[in-house]
């Protein structure tokens, strides 16, 4: 192949990876891409992923898995002490290399690692790493071979090198492109600010919108770590979060948070069975009618209405349904 052959080849395969990030689901798109990345530099299995620095092995955050099995990774967790490949990856801010298991890690100290790769069919290990300077948290991808006689050659390491970030960029676009798909129709008349982390907090993409509301909201915001308070609540609960001036939203999809967040609203103030009535209302039912849909009698849903009007601060059922469509 020339060398013109090879450029429009290379085009070609980032044309589809870009056109993939927009048109796939993020439930598709890593297994997508890593198949185009395949198809011109060869490999059995990888994971791709993100992670932090930490005494005994790399702390994982995130991982995706192709052509492995889940089995891996509480198999690595327990010889991850002894991946002294790792700390080589971590030395530098970017770096692409390859590793042979036989002669890397051959310390007989380090046969239990040895052993594990080879339960999972790993002889030859191709990683490329960015890592970010000041909070040393990687985005990390790893490429094996089965086969102990199919090193990976320098043409080839390169060949990532070239790749690695237009991978991870079409990741991220994918990830963007999910989260602004999700959230209420009327979006464009109602904007929230988005944010994507992953469930320990760490922040991979946040807007200028959610930037200003979590400053509101907390002081001491710093914009690549959720505050602990907010990463903690997601952690054990799927109910929304009301804070003193935001209000977020969160999906766990693929190991991460997806995050929508908006100013708190006086509709925010209503209880549960309120906030049921004054939707009952919107749709122009009537006290009674309402009264018979909750089996509560008509005097406590007026009483209850009335008290909807005054939280909300309007008189009528225009001001009620503005004020409902703030807190969608």
């Amino acid at each position: 192949m020339n060398q013109l052959d090879e450029l429009q080849s290379y085009s070609q395969l980032l044309l589809r990876l870009y056109r993939a990030a927009q048109d796939l689901p993020i439930t598709d798109f890593q297994d997508a891409a890593l198949d185009l990345v395949k198809g011109v530099l060869p490999f059995d299995s990888s994971l791709w992923g993100t992670a932090a620095p930490a005494q005994g092995g790399p702390d994982i955050h995130t991982v995706h898995l192709h052509n492995q099995s889940r089995e891996m990774l509480p198999a690595y967790e327990s010889v991850k002490h002894l991946d002294s490949a790792v700390a080589t990856m971590f030395a530098q801010p970017r770096a692409t290399r390859g590793f042979q298991l036989e002669s890397w890690f051959s310390d007989p100290a380090q046969r239990e690692i040895r052993d594990m790769m080879r339960r999972f069919e790993i002889e030859n290990m191709l990683a490329t790493t960015v890592i970010d300077p000041s909070t040393r948290f990687a985005h990390w991808i790893l490429l094996y071979r089965a086969d102990r006689d199919a090193g990976y050659t320098a043409a080839e390491v390169a060949r990532l090198e070239l790749l690695a970030p237009h991978v991870m960029e079409a990741l991220a676009i994918n990830r963007k492109m999910h989260l602004e798909r999700l959230g209420p129709a009327d979006q464009d008349t109602l904007p929230r600010g988005n944010a994507i982390a992953d469930l320990r907090g760490m922040v991979y993409h946040a807007d200028a919108r959610f930037a200003a509301l979590a400053g509101e909201e907390w002081e001491d915001w710093q914009e690549r770590r959720l505050p602990a308070v907010l990463s903690s609540h997601f952690q054990q609960e799927s109910e929304r979060f009301r804070g003193r001036a935001v209000v977020v939203d969160a999906r766990i999809e693929q190991q991460l948070l997806f995050l929508k967040a908006r100013p708190r609203c006086r509709a925010d103030g209503l209880t549960a069975r309120e906030f049921t009535i004054a939707k009952l209302i919107a749709k122009g039912d009537t006290h009674k009618e309402i009264a018979q849909t909750l089996s509560r009698s008509p005097a406590t849903v007026r009483n209850q209405i009335q008290g909807i009007y005054e939280k909300l601060e309007v008189g009528n059922i225009a001001g009620l349904i503005e004020e409902l469509r703030l807190a969608d």
